[in-house]
């Protein structure tokens, strides 16, 4: 007898055909199950309508009592590719209608078997939400806005049963993930399912992927690599689709390398002290770290390990703007978008600053900006990484490196963006809101005007934000006149 499917993951269909099977008392060696395709009229549409089969009209004059788990079991198994899932199903169903003991056997290859493929669609599953990756593309059907597209090759039918995971973590994107079988795309109130695609039909690598390899570049740790594990975890089938992938050869070429280099060089000290000045001479520190540009600071900072922060960071984020610029900015830390981009104040505290020098009637290609601190320190809270405040023993290790810069593009003056420049910057502890809008001076003679940080700002009320950010102003156009003398 044939019971046919309306789809290769037709589950439902699956329970009506099946108690009718068990009502007619019809075994499992006489039944023959087939499954029917469904086809879209265009990419995306809703669910198509199919007529019922045969086997759903007839009455359920039996009810299967199994256990839940086996409910469980089913709506696992059905996903996976194997040709004969329903006829492995519908065995199970009629032996634990006749022999209830089987639910109690723990090794029978029935039972066992099913436990294996349904651990196959998990596993597949569980790749799928680790190895999508998104680009962005223009939205034709959203003029102004992006459309984030995947690709991904599923190992089984899983594609509308993981959909609704990527809608709740994704929802406030519009995306589509493509695959051979099926296709998804997520409208923002709805999930829509169309007909499979190709892998051209996806976006290709750009330029926008680069902060995330510099991120996996930094992160990765030769002494810890076990290619095996790794080769498990991470099957090369999935490999095409990984920006990273493209790293991973190469970085696990250079490991036993770059693991020799590890252990050669000598330790470091976790704190460095700044060197005093010596006759009046400014603080500077680039003859003893032997930084000679502000591109071998770079490389010097990045890896630079005299402080916790360095470790989990993406990358070091240096000083830039013009040399010898007579005006030089200096912040706490990075934030987290100048920790993934690699360049200072680029991030919502940096549009504010930016906004602030021009109302000032300064330009920020005249000055140059930097920070106290060269990495981004964080707490991780969920998926999200909080700006934490480096301590001043964190700030006293990257002491040196900021008087590096300050040697490189010798200003006439300071300014100091909150108290962690400010201490950086003077030497001691200063009452910011006190001395805001005040000169103090350096030992090297250096003046440095004291302000908020822009960040302080963000975090004030709207209704206060307004007149706090035309005292910043006002405290800028007197750091202003060092440009034009």
């Amino acid at each position: 007898m044939d019971a046919q499917l309306c789809s290769e993951i037709d589950l439902a269909g699956f329970r009506d055909a099946s108690h009718a099977l068990l009502a007619h008392q019809v075994p499992p060696d006489e039944v023959h199950w087939l499954t029917l395709h469904e086809t879209a009229p265009e990419l995306f549409t809703g669910p198509a309508d199919s007529e019922e089969a045969p086997l759903r009209s007839i009455s359920k004059a039996a009810t299967a009592l199994v256990p839940a788990s086996f409910l469980r079991l089913c709506e696992v198994v059905v996903l996976h590719r194997e040709a004969g899932r329903f006829d492995l199903l519908y065995r199970l169903l009629w032996r634990l209608v006749h022999e209830p003991a089987l639910r109690n056997d723990p090794i029978d290859p029935d039972m066992l078997l099913a436990q294996q493929m349904a651990q196959a669609v998990r596993r597949d599953i569980h790749k799928m939400k680790a190895f999508v990756r998104f680009r962005p593309v223009a939205d034709d059907e959203r003029p102004g806005e992006l459309l984030h597209v995947a690709w991904f090759e599923p190992v089984h039918h899983i594609t509308e049963a993981v959909a609704p995971w990527f809608a709740r973590r994704f929802g406030n994107l519009y995306w589509a993930i493509l695959t051979p079988e099926r296709s998804v795309r997520w409208d923002g109130g709805q999930l829509l399912f169309g007909p499979g695609g190709r892998r051209e039909d996806a976006p290709r690598p750009d330029q926008g992927e680069q902060p995330w390899l510099t991120y996996y570049q930094s992160i990765f740790d030769p002494a810890r690599l076990k290619l095996q594990a790794m080769r498990h975890e991470l099957p090369r089938q999935y490999w095409p689709d990984l920006p990273e992938a493209q790293l991973i050869d190469r970085l696990a070429a250079d490991a036993a390398q770059r693991s020799a280099t590890m252990l050669d060089e000598p330790a470091q000290p976790t704190r460095r002290r700044l060197p005093r000045a010596l006759d009046g001479d400014p603080v500077v520190t680039v003859h003893a770290d032997h930084i000679h540009s502000l591109a071998e600071l770079k490389a010097a900072t990045m890896r630079c390990r005299e402080c916790p922060i360095g470790e989990f960071a993406t990358q070091s984020v240096t000083g830039e703007g013009r040399l010898h610029a007579p005006l030089m900015l200096v912040g706490e830390q990075p934030g987290e978008q100048e920790d993934l981009r690699g360049h200072p104040f680029v991030g919502p505290a940096g549009q504010l600053l930016d906004r602030a020098l021009a109302a000032a009637g300064i330009d920020r290609e005249a000055v140059f900006v930097s920070n106290a601190v060269k990495h981004f320190k964080f707490e991780l809270r969920g998926q999200r990484r909080i700006h934490k405040s480096p301590t001043q023993r964190e700030q006293a290790a990257c002491q040196h490196w900021l008087e590096d810069e300050i040697a490189l593009v010798q200003p006439q003056a300071l300014v100091a963006l909150g108290a962690t420049a400010a201490r950086a910057l003077v030497g001691h502890a200063v009452p910011v809101m006190a001395e805001r809008g005040h000169w103090l001076e350096r030992e090297d003679g250096l003046r440095v005007l004291i302000t908020l940080h822009p960040s302080a700002l963000l975090r004030l009320q709207a209704d206060e934000r307004e007149a706090a950010f035309a005292a910043f102003v006002q405290d800028l156009k007197k750091a202003s006149v060092v440009l034009a003398a």
